[in-house]
């Protein structure tokens, strides 16, 4: 018997409208470029991409923690 594929949706998708994402991921990519050189000071070995992923996934937890309240 086959097993239906269930549809799994994240709740952010929900909650948050495309928009809202496209501006939050903007944001986070001009905060990088802003903090780059002094990070790479700091950490010499750190790369764009890594340095950009450290800032989304800070903003991910900080806006988590806003729309669960």
């Amino acid at each position: 018997m086959k097993r239906k594929m269930q549809c799994h949706v994240q709740p952010r998708e929900i909650a948050v409208p495309r928009d809202v994402k496209v501006q939050e991921e903007i944001q986070n990519y001009l905060e990088a470029l802003d903090s780059y050189p002094a990070r790479v000071a700091k950490e010499p070995g750190i790369t764009f991409q890594q340095h950009l992923s450290r800032i989304a996934t800070s903003q991910d937890l900080r806006t988590g923690a806003r729309t669960r309240r």
